[in-house]
Parts: C-alpha cells; sequence; structure tokens
C-alpha cells in the first residue's frame, strides 16, 4: 500500500504500556527472517522505535519525518533524503557511510547507527523509521507494524492535517472555556 502524503506517528504516553511490543514489531518488520527464533540466530534485532521510560511514564520514540531535516542537510553522502511526495525523510543504506553526523543533530536523538560487524551486510549504516514503507507495501496494510502491535493504541499512524485540525479544535476548546470563565468573573461587577 502506497505512502499517503503527510501521515505521522502519533503516540498517547498516557497510554503506553512500556510493554516493548513495538518495538518487537519493528524489529520484525525491517527484518528479511521468517520467524523471531531466526531473526535473533541470524542478524540480530533492529528496532528503530525505543520506548524511553520518563517521569513514571513511557513514551515510544521513532522518526518524527521532519519538515526541515536536519540529518538530510547533514548527511555528506546524500543518504538521508527528504521525499515531499511522500511526506517522510528516508536513508539510502546503499550510500550511508556510518559517519554519525545524522545522529548528532537530531533533535529526538531516534538515529542510530549499526555496530560494525564481520557478517552482517547492513552494519554499520545509519537506520530509522521509515514508516514501515517496505512491510507495508509487502504486506498491504495501511498501519504500521508498531501501530498494530501495540495493544493499547498508544501509537496511531495518522494523517497531519487532521491531527492539526483537532488540535486546533481542541485549543479553541480552552480558549472559549477560559472566556466563559473570565466573563463569568467580571459579570459580578468586579474586575
Amino acid at each position: 500500500m502506497p505512502h499517503t502524503l503527510n501521515q505521522i506517528i502519533y503516540v498517547d504516553p498516557k497510554r503506553c504500556l512500556g510493554c516493548h511490543s513495538c518495538e518487537l514489531a519493528c524489529a520484525m518488520a525491517h527484518s528479511t527472517a521468517r520467524n523471531i527464533f531466526e531473526a535473533v540466530d541470524l542478524e540480530g534485532l533492529v528496532s528503530r522505535t525505543d520506548v524511553v521510560a520518563v517521569d513514571g511514564t513511557s513514551v515510544p520514540m521513532q522518526c518524527r519525518h521532519c519538515e526541515n531535516a536536519p540529518c538530510s542537510k547533514v548527511c555528506p553522502t546524500g543518504a538521508i533524503r527528504q521525499f515531499a511526495d511522500r511526506g517522510t525523510v528516508d536513508i539510502d543504506e546503499q550510500t550511508c557511510v556510518g559517519c554519525k553526523l545524522c545522529t548528532m543533530v537530531c533533535p529526538f536523538g531516534v538515529i542510530s547507527v549499526l555496530p560494525r560487524s564481520q557478517s552482517g551486510d547492513r552494519s554499520g549504516v545509519a537506520v530509522k523509521c521509515d514508516l514501515c514503507a517496505a512491510w507495508r507495501e509487502r504486506t498491504g496494510k495501511s498501519n504500521t507494524a508498531c501501530e498494530e502491535s501495540c495493544p493499547t493504541q498508544a501509537i496511531r499512524l495518522v494523517d497531519l492535517d487532521l491531527f492539526r485540525a483537532a488540535q486546533a479544535n481542541a485549543k479553541a476548546q480552552q480558549l472559549a472555556a477560559a472566556h466563559r470563565n473570565l466573563q463569568f468573573a467580571f459579570e459580578g461587577g468586579t474586575p
């Protein structure tokens, strides 16, 4: 299934259990192995999502596909590119030299470089969330592996325009409530 323009992963930290099922699903979605045991034996599990525990809550972190992505600007080989038609920032693993500049400038700290190994053909390259592009096309699914695996629906792939409209509506409701409270306070004649 092709990418829809301007999709983002929305995370609701209040719903996250910290179960790490999103990490496992991500690793399997990007693996060539047939099952988890084969993945661990042959290539190891590499997740592009990282659940971070902070202040008593857990937050799944992954690439935000920034509009003006600093990682794409510092990449010396052009391996990291923005695709306006898909609304994504992608890494060409064949072109990446593993210089780690992208990891230094990522404002969310969600790009990692696989350690070099003797046998791994994917070693020494940068990896990050790609919105499960290949997995979604291969399986015909419209959601991401992390979204599909989340038992509490803390992770959702949403349209950015719909998200922004919902965000504006929520702020408008807050402003309207604040105005009603102010109006009520002034109706009694007290400033």
